[in-house]
């Protein structure tokens, strides 16, 4: 299902409403999903989807909403920081009712403090800024450019930076170089060796991996079951 949420909080100029993804039958518990970034989003795409459905079969529903910037999002990317994501998702959380969230990788940065959920091999803001910046240096190495990441970085803070076809404003740039992902005080972390493999953010292509969308599926659905008893 697809459908809109009203962001109050979105900039000057625009409605306010924002793309969201869902599996939405009105349902007691409802699962917030703030997916991966940038060219992992890409790779866990299917993934999180498929995650998402099997939590419908466990009779739990789930909401992926686009965050101001990102997807179908008509505000620029650009003018987005880390605070304006998390007052985003937390609107998001109020807007669809969610009463739990699941982080996925870098979506940790910004996930709601107050509601309880999971986060899903969590991702540090200075590892998310390493590896694209990384992959900048690697293209423009063989496009017989020289950049270092200490320049990059520098640049950056300055004036933005592009990465990987993203461009990322002044403030999102330095807000990731310090950026450390913290559970709430009803989360939890699920580590990638609790799926068994290698992540699929790992890949060179977007791939999927039913075993791994199962047993992520299952951990939060025996964990709300566990919940309520």
């Amino acid at each position: 299902m697809i459908f809109t949420w009203n962001n109050p909080a979105s900039a000057p100029g625009f409605s306010g409403e924002e793309p969201c993804v869902g599996f939405d039958r009105g349902r007691a518990a409802r699962v917030l999903v703030l997916p991966a970034w940038f060219d992992e989003a890409n790779k866990l795409r299917r993934f999180t989807l498929e995650v998402m459905r099997r939590l419908d079969v466990a009779g739990i529903d789930s909401l992926l909403p686009d965050l101001p910037g990102c997807n179908e999002s008509l505000v620029p990317l650009a003018d987005q920081t880390l605070d304006s994501w998390r007052v985003a998702a937390a609107a998001a959380a109020e807007a669809l009712g969610a009463t739990h969230v699941l982080a996925i990788r870098a979506g940790a940065l910004v996930a709601p403090q107050g509601l309880p959920g999971w986060h899903y091999a969590a991702q540090s803001g200075p590892k998310l800024l390493r590896a694209m910046i990384r992959a900048r240096t690697i293209a423009a190495r063989e496009a017989g450019k020289f950049e270092t990441y200490e320049g990059l970085v520098a640049l950056g803070r300055a004036e933005g930076l592009t990465l990987s076809g993203w461009h990322l404003g002044a403030a999102i740039v330095g807000a990731l170089e310090a950026a450390e992902p913290a559970l709430g005080p009803a989360q939890s972390d699920i580590p990638q060796t609790a799926l068994g493999g290698p992540g699929l953010w790992l890949r060179a292509e977007p791939d999927d991996d039913a075993g791994q969308a199962d047993r992520l599926a299952a951990v939060i659905a025996q964990n709300l079951a566990e919940s309520v008893r």
